[in-house]
């Protein structure tokens, strides 16, 4: 990361300091500083988002961010053998966990690879709100509604649906991914997804 990228990380909105930090530390499994170090704050931010070099920066607003993150209840701070040990609370898992829900996107590739992925789901009705979220981040994903309960869409999505399953506490038995060739008369869907 450049040095130019490292200064504008400290202008970008507090929000998305927050949403940088919660999302570093879901996927690094947390942090470790050395409690003598006088740098703790620099080092926390620089270990949690993957920093390598250092700048000039308002150690102030550091503190307050680690602060706020702790106060909310999204961090745990454990102190063993000199060491700091910093991760996420269940809590902040799953603020993380929204904040990765609701920046995911499907790529949409240069050229269709000419297959249909295929997203059929039970979700039950115990869950009626999982179920009617998952159907709304399908949708934001740019499926396309086939049936009731199934959805199409042409592009690469195994990732994405992965991360929703797990997101919704959905098994593969809830929710399944099928990649086709071929699912019958396809224009209207091809005249949909603007396919050649």
């Amino acid at each position: 990361m450049g040095i130019k990228k490292y200064k504008y990380y400290f202008k970008k909105p507090k929000l998305k300091i927050v949403e940088d930090a919660l999302y570093s530390l879901l996927v690094t499994g947390g942090v470790v500083v050395a409690l003598g170090s006088p740098y703790l704050w620099l080092n926390f931010w620089r270990n949690a988002l993957g920093f390598k070099e250092s700048a000039k920066h308002p150690e102030k607003k550091l503190k307050d961010n680690f602060y706020n993150l702790k106060k909310q209840g999204l961090i745990k701070i454990e102190e063993k053998n000199r060491q700091i040990y910093i991760s996420l609370t269940e809590k902040g898992r799953q603020k993380a966990g929204m904040f990765q829900i609701n920046n995911l996107k499907v790529k949409i590739p240069k050229k269709w690879d000419e297959k249909w992925r295929v997203v059929i789901f039970d979700i039950s009705e115990l869950k009626k709100t999982h179920r009617e979220a998952f159907r709304g981040k399908l949708k934001e994903l740019l499926f396309h509604q086939l049936q009731k309960s199934v959805w199409v869409c042409p592009f690469d999505c195994e990732a994405e649906i992965e991360l929703l399953r797990d997101f919704f506490g959905l098994s593969e038995e809830n929710v399944r991914l099928i990649v086709a060739e071929s699912i019958g008369d396809d224009k209207k869907l091809r005249d949909f997804f603007e396919l050649t």
